[in-house]
C-alpha cells in the first residue's frame, strides 16, 4: 500500500518530533519510583544519586516511594508511566525473582520495562545471635541438621533478597529453618539482636558494629572471596561449595522510550556513580558502585530471571 503524501509528511514530521524529544531530554522534573519504604538500601541509593542527576542533567530529579507488594506496586507504576524517560524505577532482586513468585504479575518485567544500568552490588554477610551454639558454617549446618525446625531466620520481608538468599542456603545445604519476615531491614537486624531470630542473611554495614560488640556473630561472607572490612570471617562457599550471597541494584524506565533517552540516562548515572562522593557513599553502604552500559544491565537481567526462575522451582518458594 503506498503512502499519500499527507501519510508520508506525517510519518516524517513524528519521526523528526521523536528525535527533538530525545535531544531536548530533559524539559520537566524525573521522579524516581522507589518500590520499599524509606531508610532501606535502595531508597538510600535513590537518594544519593538524586541530587547529583540533578546537576548532570539541568532538571531536578527527586525520588518518591511506593511500597507494596513484594516491589509491585512501585514498578507497576514504573510499566504504566509514558514512555518518555520521566518516570525510572530502582530494582532489586525481588525484580528478577517475582516472575516466578506470583501468578498474578500486573506486568511483564522483559516487555514493559527497559533496563538502564546496573548500579551497585553488595556482599551480605550470615550472621547469627550468640545463643546459637555453633561458631562455624559448618557446625550451623551440622546444628540445623540436628534439630529441624528449630532455627529461625529473619529476611526483611517475603520475597526479599535476602529471603530467597536463606532459602537457596537452605536448599544448598540440605536444612530446614523457620522464616519470620520483618518489615525491613533494619527490624530484621533488630530481631536478630533481642534472639527473635537465630540467623540473618545481612549487609556489613547493618551488623559490623554488633558483630564488634560481641551482639552478633559472623559466620561467613556470600563473596567467592573474604571481604576486606571482615578479614577473619571465610566465605560461605568454603563450607557450601558454590554458594554465593549478593544483592544487587539497578534502574529502569518505561517499555517504549526512546533508545535516545535511555541513553542519556545511562551516560548520566555512569557519571554520576564515577564521582568520588558519590563512590564514598555507596562504599559506606557496603556496596560497590557499578555503573555498567545498558546492554549489560539487559544481559544481567535476562540471566538472573533464568537463574531465580530455576532456584524458585528446586527450592519450591511460594508467596502467592
Amino acid at each position: 500500500m503506498l503512502m499519500t503524501p499527507r501519510l508520508l509528511l506525517l510519518s516524517v514530521l513524528f519521526v523528526f518530533a521523536g528525535a527533538a524529544t530525545a535531544q531536548d531530554y530533559p524539559v520537566k522534573p524525573i521522579r524516581i519510583i522507589v518500590p520499599y519504604a524509606t531508610g532501606g538500601s535502595t531508597d538510600v541509593l535513590a537518594r544519593i544519586l538524586a541530587p547529583r542527576l540533578t546537576e548532570i542533567l539541568g532538571k531536578s530529579v527527586h525520588v518518591e516511594n511506593k511500597p507494596g507488594g513484594a516491589s509491585m506496586l512501585g514498578v507497576d507504576t514504573v510499566a504504566k508511566s509514558p514512555p518518555d524517560g520521566y518516570t525510572l524505577g530502582i530494582v532489586n532482586i525481588a525484580f528478577v525473582a517475582n516472575p516466578s513468585l506470583k501468578t498474578n504479575l500486573p506486568y511483564d518485567t522483559e516487555k514493559d520495562l527497559v533496563p538502564i544500568s546496573l548500579l551497585s552490588t553488595a556482599t551480605l554477610v550470615m550472621a547469627v545471635h550468640p545463643s546459637v551454639q555453633a561458631r562455624s558454617v559448618k557446625e550451623f549446618i551440622a546444628l540445623a541438621k540436628a534439630k529441624p525446625g528449630s532455627l529461625f531466620f529473619g529476611s526483611a520481608g517475603i520475597g526479599a533478597g535476602n529471603h530467597l538468599m536463606t532459602e537457596r542456603f537452605n536448599y544448598m545445604a540440605g536444612i530446614k529453618m523457620v522464616h519470620v519476615p520483618y518489615k525491613g531491614g533494619g527490624p530484621s537486624v533488630v530481631g536478630l539482636i533481642s534472639g527473635e531470630t537465630s540467623v540473618l542473611f545481612a549487609s556489613i554495614p547493618s551488623t559490623i558494629q554488633f558483630f564488634q560488640s560481641g551482639k552478633l556473630v559472623p559466620l561467613g561472607v556470600g563473596s567467592l572471596k573474604r571481604n576486606d572490612a571482615l578479614p577473619n570471617v571465610p566465605t560461605l562457599a568454603e563450607a557450601v561449595p558454590g554458594f554465593e550471597a549478593s544483592e544487587w541494584i539497578g534502574l529502569v524506565t518505561t517499555a517504549g522510550t526512546p533508545p535516545a533517552v535511555v541513553n542519556r540516562l545511562n551516560q548520566a548515572l555512569v557519571q554520576a556513580l564515577s564521582m568520588p562522593q558519590v563512590k564514598e557513599s555507596i562504599l559506606g553502604l557496603g556496596a560497590d558502585p557499578i555503573g555498567s552500559s545498558q546492554q549489560e544491565f539487559s544481559a544481567f537481567i535476562k540471566k538472573e530471571i533464568g537463574a531465580w526462575s530455576k532456584v524458585i522451582k528446586d527450592v519450591g518458594i511460594t508467596i502467592d
